[in-house]
């Protein structure tokens, strides 16, 4: 292969024996190294040796919404930029234990995902753009990353690829996605890690640390209680904004320990994307100063409120980037209980997708079996498939009038463990179900809490079960995707069916890991 116009020659190019036609880099070969890249893997190369960084961080976002991959030296990460990064493709197949759910060395084991199998080996390309200094850890730098198979081929189970595929299928509609993220969490100050570290009590999983309240709870958005946590919210607040996230607010929520961050909305990848770094970013800034913080939606206490993670989204028009769910004025004969009295005809056909999918995508918003304990009466949390007009007991919650720029739905079926590019991507196929059905949503309802409502799932198998019945969406993700996604969460369920300690199963599994 010929060099790229305006870019270097042979002399960046791998040779045989420095000789001979050079060998194209591995990026390259992926269809996605031009002159541009080259350009910006350069600079940042620059940047990297002027700022005295030492060690790079390249980093993939695995099915359960963590960080994984390589930390490489300085003068390492250059070469990285272009051929990739190694990754052993089992961490593609784990369920949240970090157990592999697929018999890698067993014939026939993966014969449903083609090209994995005997643990063979992916590679990790990062995007120069995303490069950040990590403003907890000295001297390192950090790269988002995304797999690819040695062959130069696209990973198509990588998570982020599926929220870009759902991405380019709402583009062909002549539509983008704006998100605005508002997610709960807790933290607690680390008081002992005697038994997590003893190695005696090594266990897989292991066990969290010891822990104390920062702030007693049951007095929402109480200055003293904001007070009283302020130390780690401001390692909150400096970590995000360090790292360019639009974070707009810190409160303090109704639970004991339990706080929320809101972000300014943006585009949906860049979102999800944000929603990645911050979930691992605080989590890793906080230990460092003796904190734990968690995204799991119920932690393993008594008197605990449980954590939502409540998705704003809009449409907007590509060719002129309005907002797509705003209507001049009320349609005719309408109420306010009535979707078309504040949503565009195209919102109102994407609200009622949102409901016809509940079911079969609430598996994508809350994929843990932990979350389902948050859907109850009363609790600020979703019961049934409803949605309300600024109605914070309902799923789905219609916010804005006539001529408001903001207007938009917010769905509150999701768990801040949720892995934000399936979370969306789920939302996008839905909605784009409705849009091209033109459903008409029912009307508002008043009471989210009434026993005639459709309830969503109550269990993650259950959510599981939906999901595999729902054609559209089997569609739209593609069966292939549906099997793996299913087969790994249903190890989860599994185990924790078997588990004598439920308690215990949830403590270790996702209270010391998410």
């Amino acid at each position: 292969m010929s060099a790229a116009p305006g870019r270097p020659q042979a002399s960046s190019h791998r040779s045989p024996q420095g000789e001979g036609t050079p060998v194209p880099y591995f990026a390259e070969r992926c269809g996605i190294h031009d002159a541009a890249r080259e350009q910006a893997c350069e600079q940042l190369a620059r940047v990297i040796d002027a700022s005295g960084i030492e060690l790079v961080r390249f980093v993939w976002c695995d099915l359960h919404g963590v960080t994984r991959g390589k930390t490489l030296v300085a003068s390492a990460a250059a070469r990285a930029l272009r051929e990739g990064v190694g990754m052993v493709s089992t961490l593609m197949l784990k369920d949240t234990s970090d157990r592999t759910a697929f018999k890698v060395f067993e014939r026939g084991g993966t014969a449903s995902l083609p090209g994995f199998g005997q643990a063979n080996n992916l590679l990790l390309l990062p995007d120069p753009a995303s490069f950040r200094p990590l403003p907890w850890s000295p001297r390192s730098g950090w790269l988002q990353c995304q797999p690819w198979f040695e062959d130069g081929t696209p990973v198509a189970l990588d998570t982020r690829r599926v929220l870009q595929a759902a991405l380019h299928r709402l583009a062909q509609a002549g539509y983008g996605l704006r998100c605005g993220l508002e997610v709960e969490l807790h933290i607690y100050r680390i008081t002992d890690t005697t038994a997590q570290l003893d190695p005696a009590q090594a266990d897989w999983p292991g066990l969290p640390p010891e822990v104390a309240l920062i702030h007693p709870g049951y007095n929402l958005l109480n200055e003293g209680w904001f007070d009283l946590a302020e130390a780690p919210l401001r390692i909150v607040q400096h970590t995000a904004q360090a790292l360019g996230l639009p974070l707009t607010s810190l409160e303090i929520e109704l639970g004991p320990s339990q706080v929320e961050a809101v972000f300014d909305a943006t585009d949906a990848l860049t979102a999800a994307d944000n929603m990645v770094l911050f979930r691992n970013a605080v989590r890793q800034a906080l230990r460092r100063a003796g904190y734990h913080a968690t995204f799991m939606c119920r932690p393993p206490f008594p008197n605990i409120m449980s954590s939502g993670w409540h998705l704003h989204q809009s449409l907007v028009h590509l060719r002129t980037g309005q907002n797509a769910f705003v209507r001049q004025a009320p349609a005719p004969g309408t109420t306010p209980q009535d979707a078309t009295h504040t949503l565009s005809d195209a919102g109102a056909h994407y609200l009622a997708g949102l409901l016809q999918h509940a079911g079969g995508t609430s598996a994508f918003c809350t994929p843990t079996v932990n979350g389902y304990g948050r859907f109850r009466p009363n609790a600020l949390a979703p019961q049934s498939v409803l949605w309300g007009r600024d109605n914070r007991g309902a799923m789905l919650r219609v916010i804005g009038g006539p001529n408001d720029g903001a207007t938009r739905i917010e769905n509150r079926i999701g768990e801040p463990a949720a892995n934000p590019y399936l979370y969306m991507a789920a939302q996008i196929h839905a909605g784009l179900e409705g849009l091209a059905s033109q459903l008409a949503p029912p009307v508002a309802t008043e009471a989210p809490y009434d026993a005639d409502g459709t309830r969503l799932p109550t269990s993650l198998a259950a959510a599981l079960a939906a999901l595999q019945a729902d054609a559209a969406m089997a569609q739209a993700l593609g069966p292939d995707f549906i099997a793996y996604f299913t087969r790994i969460k249903q190890a989860e369920v599994e185990r924790h069916t078997a588990a004598q300690d439920k308690d215990d199963f949830e403590r270790r599994e996702y209270f010391s890991r998410f």
